[in-house]
């Protein structure tokens, strides 16, 4: 078993709600480079107005700017012990460096691919609020909160992502077929240990199951259920 994890998947495969898993499974940090960049956006930089006009219109920010961002945490303290990328990488590029960066550490990462049909992505993501103050997700839906339109936890009013309008997500997921896609025949040809799981249509308790049973950490996916 590994306890340094690659989650793969287009957008709306369900890597984050994953990742938070697997972080309470294995106790290793959850590390999205999703929020990373949004932290940029918020401090309000250069880089993060750049950041920001990427995101928004639904493209992939440039390769240098994630990869110092992904190998700076990936060097922190807590990370030793292993971690869980979520949204990384996400470029043919990237997946080099990052298994270079790896293997000059000596460590041998596990990615997931989590499958899912672009049908289904769409209805996911158009349906999802979230909470601006604790990042709760919910979907209308498939999860949606006890009081419409309000967080079950702070009763903070939700909101749609920029990013999960349905014209973003349709260009997210026309990005990924050009640019992440390959990424999955790199990793296939590396010789680095690639795992396919089916999360289009099960709950995400049983997507977890299966991630268990794939990596063998079954007592996790018993404790989840």
């Amino acid at each position: 078993m590994s306890n340094s994890i690659v989650l793969f998947g287009s957008p709306g495969s369900g890597k984050g709600t994953q990742a938070k898993l697997l972080k309470g499974c294995l106790q290793v940090p959850h590390i999205s480079t999703g929020d990373m960049l949004r932290e940029r956006i918020a401090e309000g930089t250069e880089l993060g107005q750049r950041v920001a006009a990427k995101m928004h219109a639904g493209g992939l920010v440039l390769d240098e700017v994630v990869n110092g961002m992904v190998a700076s945490r990936l060097a922190e303290r807590d990370a030793a012990d292993g971690f869980i990328l979520d949204g990384y990488p996400r470029t043919t590029p990237q997946a080099r460096f990052l298994s270079y960066w790896l293997d000059q550490r000596g460590i041998r990462e596990v990615v997931i691919h989590l499958a899912v049909d672009y049908n289904s992505i769409i209805a996911r993501l158009t349906g999802r609020r979230q909470c601006p103050r604790c990042g709760t997700l919910y979907n209308i839906v498939s999860r949606p909160p006890k009081r419409e339109g309000v967080c079950d936890l702070d009763g903070e009013k939700l909101v749609i992502r920029d990013d999960d309008r349905e014209e973003v997500i349709r260009e997210r997921l026309s990005a990924y077929d050009r640019q992440t896609r390959p990424v999955l025949d790199y990793y296939r040809t590396a010789g680095r240990r690639l795992l396919e799981v089916d999360a289009s249509s099960d709950p995400p308790e049983k997507v977890f199951d299966k991630i268990c049973q794939a990596i063998d950490v079954h007592d996790c996916a018993q404790d989840a259920r």
